[in-house]
């Protein structure tokens, strides 16, 4: 969890002005500058973050080298949840002052900034930076052991997640080779079926020239019986037309009387 974000406000800062600036032509710029940082700190404070930013982009517009008005845009900026946003402005912060206070500063809300987006090795980067300007904050040494913590726990995860990958993986080559061992035997028994239905088929149809070779061969009873009458009728006519011829007597010397 996050703890606190660093506000930059600017009493002493103005008063120095105050002191250093009169009779200074630039003097009217950095007073209105400041009045317009003053009153977005008024707003940022009564938790009003979206009046805050207008406030400070305001003075950003009167002054845009502005160290406070660029720190506190970012503050406002990150309380309203854009944090990717804020992570640009402190970042370009970082670059721009040699200053260890601010720097320190900078480097821990910039931290938070990519804690927030869930970007724990760059908000690792960032605590370390501040803890090494500012060793007593305890505040950023909590921050990163929470980001070192999160860092561990990602990795845990992916590594969780590729065993899951692997198992799954595992598991759906296993489901694929069983589908197509399925497939292969349902191809194998259409194949033995198909073979078997072809095989009874031709012993079907051999059967069937078979029984029509024996059905040509063998005369049916009916056609039988047709034939011996007809037989029978024409050794009738025969018979009847043999006794209607006479007897012829053969010529020759008469026998010898005994």
């Amino acid at each position: 969890m996050v703890k606190r974000m660093n506000t930059f406000f600017l009493s002493l800062y103005f008063g120095l002005f105050l002191l250093l600036g009169i009779g200074n032509p630039a003097f009217a710029q950095s007073r209105e500058t400041n009045k317009l940082i003053k009153k977005g700190n008024d707003f940022y404070n009564n938790k009003k973050f979206n009046d805050a930013e207008v406030e400070y982009r305001k003075a950003l517009e009167k002054n845009k080298s502005s160290f406070a008005g660029k720190f506190n845009l970012a503050d406002a900026l990150y309380k309203q949840g854009k944090f990717e946003d804020a992570a640009k402005i402190f970042k370009e912060l970082s670059n721009s002052t040699q200053n260890k206070e601010e720097l320190a500063k900078v480097n821990y809300n910039l931290g938070n900034s990519y804690l927030k987006q869930e970007k724990y090795r760059e908000s690792v980067e960032s605590y370390k930076k501040a803890l090494k300007l500012n060793p007593k904050d305890e505040d950023a040494r909590y921050n990163l052991a929470y980001a070192l913590k999160m860092i561990q726990k990602q990795q845990q995860n992916q590594q969780n997640q590729d065993q899951q990958n692997k198992d799954q993986q595992k598991q759906n080559q296993q489901n694929q080779n069983q589908q197509n061992q399925d497939q292969q035997n349902k191809n194998q028994d259409n194949k033995d079926q198909e073979q078997q239905n072809q095989q009874n088929q031709q012993q079907q149809q051999n059967q069937e020239n078979k029984s029509q070779k024996q059905n040509s061969n063998q005369l049916s009873e009916e056609q039988a019986k047709q034939m011996l009458e007809a037989i029978g009728q024409n050794e009738k006519e025969a018979k009847d037309k043999l006794k209607k011829v006479p007897i012829r007597a053969k010529s020759g010397k008469p026998s010898k009387d005994w």
